[in-house]
């Protein structure tokens, strides 16, 4: 008769690897941009905010609001995401701001306007290949506060062509592709 096998301390699965604590302490997160890209991306935000803050300003009507602000970061910081596409950026914050003054038509502007211009800023935009999360924010804001879209749309318009092209000349200058796609 032979002996039984001795019986292991602990099962293997339950065991820590090797390197594991090590391995669940390392960050999935992308890399650090390079610091001349992060120099040319921060650059170039701050003049394309520059742009629309001065152009409020001379307007006498404030162009710069958040969502427009995260548009920039976007188009300098991830210019491959479709996000950050011309056709996702003045489209995308076009149908959103529609779709507020569409909701704001009907139900007048405030909370619940503002939520409803939300959703229907998504699925607007989903449907015309445009995605674009700050043009979602932009209907939000339609939604909440109903400006007056005669003054509204083309200065959003302007402001969105400004980033664009403001995203256009930085990623020239740094030797990247953008856009991608125009339309």
């Amino acid at each position: 008769m032979t002996a039984p096998a001795p019986v292991a301390d602990a099962p293997e699965a339950e065991a820590p690897a090797p390197g594991r604590a090590a391995r669940a302490l390392r960050s999935s997160a992308p890399p650090r941009p390079r610091p001349l890209v992060l120099l040319a991306a921060t650059t170039a935000i701050a003049l394309a905010l520059l742009l629309l803050a001065g152009t409020g300003v001379l307007v006498r009507h404030p162009v710069l609001i958040p969502p427009l602000a995260a548009s920039a970061a976007l188009i300098a910081g991830a210019p491959a995401l479709p996000l950050a596409q011309p056709r996702s950026v003045i489209g995308g914050h076009l149908l959103g701001a529609t779709a507020g003054f569409v909701v704001v038509a009907v139900a007048g502007p405030g909370v619940w306007s503002a939520a409803a211009a939300g959703a229907l800023a998504f699925g607007a935009t989903a449907l015309a290949r445009a995605p674009h999360s700050p043009g979602v924010a932009t209907s939000v804001i339609v939604g909440f506060q109903g400006p007056d879209p005669l003054r509204f749309l083309p200065l959003l318009l302007a402001a969105t062509v400004i980033l664009t092209t403001v995203g256009l000349c930085l990623h020239r200058l740094s030797g990247r592709r953008y856009p991608l796609y125009w339309w």
